[in-house]
Formats: structure tokens, sequence, C-alpha cells
């Protein structure tokens, strides 16, 4: 009999640490047993799509706020430099809290995505799903609002008091973001990939959705506080939207057949031990005082393949996107050409590579290869290095230490960030639908949480050394 230290519980049924003497094929059977449907209950099919649309909406709600709060950039400008009222022949008052702006916004959205990334962790078998998306959906839906109402407000007395206000609520925004998408990432793992592939999707099509914004803005030339409060009302609704369709989700029955309970919810006893001869008796364990915590170590030593490839993908990306290539311009942009000008970086770096990026991820929903243990999934991300080279001799501007332009042509820029983003956004997807279908279902969750901090950690490395990078050129 296996001690009381070796099981562990979730909140769909209980399961052995990596310590438990349970042998390889055992653990492969198991795992086949968790995703295998009870006796004579039929696997139901997503009616017109209802769950997949679902997770895509959710995907777009989890980073689309936070898209248009980074995309609305001269809004932050007329703010925080006292455009309403500057007194002439003087520095606006918010000129050092504007030149450090990003710099700000960049620490508290990191401090909040790892310390939140971390307590969803911890929390994933104590406060359930349902109150964790919910409550994450209402936080950004009031910080959303709080800015709305401030989009309007003349801000020119207080400037100092509003950049304090709006680091804070980058910084929850930020914190609550990650939460939902986490939890909702995980709570995909149950599902088939397709749903996983749906909500990564959604969260590319945000970004695509914020290009677009960013261009429609800059070619109307409208007030900056219309197309601002224009963005923030938009997130506005869909956020509310979002909590409508996530209460309609288990409404589905294709969605309840998939969030059931592995097993019955019943938790034994010290004393007593559970049936031998049922399915369920490897997985089946005496209560531990930790229970509501997953174990960590055979997550990371399960995904620690796939972890590398997403860290690795997004600190390449995250170097190159947009450190590098909004600083890229145009060959022509002498001539004063608008497109060449006023539209080149928002064309051909943020909508170009979001674009790029939602079609790689879209592929995967019809392609899955190569598969989560192949070894070809590694060497793709790490040819990804080679793309670094590329962007570094364009026109990228201003030059101090390479000042050889060797892609002497517009369209070298268009092709380097349609690979970027292409690349980004398949290989991506398929390493983080993969993380959560290589574990038992009921550590599928936690899983999820892991690969969302993998691709944390991937963004903070590459944002920070994309600063060493810039300045080698």
């Amino acid at each position: 009999m296996a001690s009381e230290d070796d099981f562990h519980h979730s909140s769909n049924s209980t399961y052995r640490t990596a310590s438990s003497s349970l042998r390889t094929d055992q653990e492969a059977l198991l795992e086949k047993l968790l995703d295998r449907p009870p006796p004579g209950l039929q696997r139901p099919k997503d009616r017109f799509h209802g769950a997949y649309i679902i997770f895509f909406s959710l995907g777009i709600g989890g980073l689309l706020p936070w898209n248009f709060f980074i995309t609305a950039k001269e809004y932050w400008v007329f703010k925080l430099r006292n455009c309403s009222s500057p007194a002439s022949g003087e520095e606006p008052a918010g000129s050092d809290i504007l030149n450090y702006f990003e710099s700000y916004l960049t620490v508290a959205s990191t401090v909040s995505n790892v310390l939140c990334l971390m307590a969803n962790f911890l929390l994933v078998n104590r406060v359930p799903i349902q109150v964790r998306v919910l409550a994450s959906l209402t936080i950004m839906l009031a910080i959303f609002l709080v800015m709305t109402a401030l989009v309007k407000v003349d801000t020119s007395s207080w400037t100092y008091g509003f950049f304090a206000v709006t680091i804070i609520c980058m910084a929850i925004l930020s914190g609550t973001s990650t939460i939902f998408n986490s939890s909702v990432f995980g709570m995909t793992g149950s599902f088939p990939m397709r749903n996983s592939q749906a909500l990564i999707s959604g969260g590319a099509m945000g970004g695509t959705i914020s290009a677009v914004a960013l261009l429609v803005d800059l070619a109307a030339s409208s007030d900056v506080t219309d197309s601002t409060l224009a963005f923030f009302l938009t997130a506005d609704v869909f956020l509310g939207l979002c909590v409508v369709l996530y209460l309609l989700l288990p409404r589905l029955e294709y969605a309840r057949f998939y969030l059931r309970p592995v097993w019955p919810a019943h938790v034994f006893s010290g004393e007593e031990q559970p049936p031998q001869d049922s399915p369920s008796a490897p997985l089946a364990a005496f209560r531990s005082r930790d229970s509501s915590i997953p174990p960590l170590r055979p997550i990371l030593k399960k995904t620690a393949g796939l972890g590398f490839c997403v860290v690795y993908l997004f600190f390449i990306t995250s170097l190159v996107f947009p450190a590098i290539s909004t600083n890229i311009e145009s060959l022509d942009k002498g001539s004063g050409s608008p497109w060449t000008t006023r539209f080149f970086v928002p064309l051909t770096t943020f909508l170009l590579y979001n674009f790029a990026d939602l079609c790689g991820r879209q592929v995967t929903a019809w392609i899955q290869v190569p598969g989560p243990r192949s070894k070809v999934l590694p060497g793709l991300v790490l040819l990804r290095t080679c793309l670094l080279p590329l962007f570094m001799f364009c026109n990228y501007q201003p030059r101090i230490h390479l000042h050889t332009v060797l892609f002497q042509s517009d369209l070298y820029p268009v092709l380097f960030t349609s690979l970027l983003g292409l690349s980004n956004g398949y290989l991506s997807t398929l390493a983080l639908m993969y993380g959560p279908k290589i574990v038992p279902r009921e550590l599928a969750e936690a899983t999820g949480v892991v690969m969302s901090f993998y691709l944390c950690l991937g963004l903070v490395l590459g944002s920070a050394c994309s600063a060493l990078l810039v300045h080698l050129i």
C-alpha cells in the first residue's frame, strides 16, 4: 500500500506524485483512461461550432483590452503632456514621466503577470475556475470602465495623479488578464485540441483588431480623445460579452461532456481503501494535507521540452518585435508619401505581424505536425534565430555600430515580418496545445498555468535583451 504522501487530490479526481511506484506503462494506460468516456456515454458533437466560437471569443476578450490599452499611444502622450492647456514656452509638467512611460508600464505588467501566475497555480484546486474566470472578467471590466470615464476628464491639473492611476490600473488589468487567460487555457486542456487552438487564435485576432483600429485612427485623424473613447467602449462591450459567453458555455452539451469530473467525486478517508479492481484504483488516494496544491515537479518534467520551445519562441519574437521592427524605416521615406512615412510601421509591423501570427495559429486547426515528442519541433524553434540578423540588416534607424544595410528594398521587412508572425503563430500554438495533453487530465488545468508561465518568461527575457540588441546596431 502506498503512503499517504504519494497521493494528491484535484477538483476532478485524485492522483499520485512522481515519487509513487507507478510504472511507465501504467501511467500511459491511465492517461488513456482519463480521456476515455464512460461505457455507454457517447461523445457529443460541437453543434454549429458553438464551443469553438465561444473559446475564440474568449481569446479575443482576454487580450483585446490590453491591446487597446497599449495601442492608444497618442492618447497617453496627450494626457501626460498636459496638451489640454500647456503653458507657452514651458516644458509640459508630464514630460519626465512621459519619457519613461513605456518602461513603467513594462515593469508594472511584468511584475503583476508573474505574481498572478504564481497565485493562479496555487489556487487551481482551492478556488473554482468559475470564480477565477468571472472575478477576473469583472475586475477587467471595472478597470476599463474607470479608464473610459477618465477619457473626457481634464487631467491637466493632476498629471502625476493620473499617471499613478494609469500604472495601477495597468498592473491590475495585466494581472487579472493573466489569471483569466491561464485559467481558460487550462480548462481547454480537458477539451479536444481544436478548442485550445481556438482560444490561442482568438488572442491573435485581438492583436489584429487593435492594429486595424490604429490604422483607422491614423487615417481618420479624428480627435485623440474621441478615438480612444471608441477603443475603450469597444473593450467594455466585448468584456461584457465574454461574461455572457462564459456563462453560456456550460449550457452546451458538448461542453458539459468535457467538463464532467474524471471520476466520481468521492474522496477516500484515511481508514478506507478504494477497490483494487476499479479502473480508478491507481489514482484514488487518501486525503493529504497539501491536496489543494498540484504537484509541480511532474508537470515541469513532462513539459520541459515543450516549455523550452515556448520560452525560446517568444524570446526570439520579443527580441525583434516591437523593439527592432518598429524602427525599420522605408527606403523611400524621403519621398514624403504617407505610405512610406505615417503608415509604413503600422502596416508592415503591427498589422502584418498580427495578421501573419493569426494565420499561423489558425493553420494548426487543420495541420498539427510535428508532434509533441518530435525533435523536429525544437529544431524549427531554434531555426528562428536566423531571423535576428535578417531584421538587423534591414533599414533600421538610427544605426551606430552596424552601418551596412544589406536589404535594399521595402519588400524584405515585409517578407521577414511575415515569416516572424507565421512561425511564431504556428509553432507556439502547437507547443501550447500539446502541453496539457501530455499529462493526465486532472493535471491539465495546472499544466495550462505552467505553459502560460513559460510564455511569460520568454516575453520577459526577450524584452530585457532587446535593449542590448538595439545598442549593438
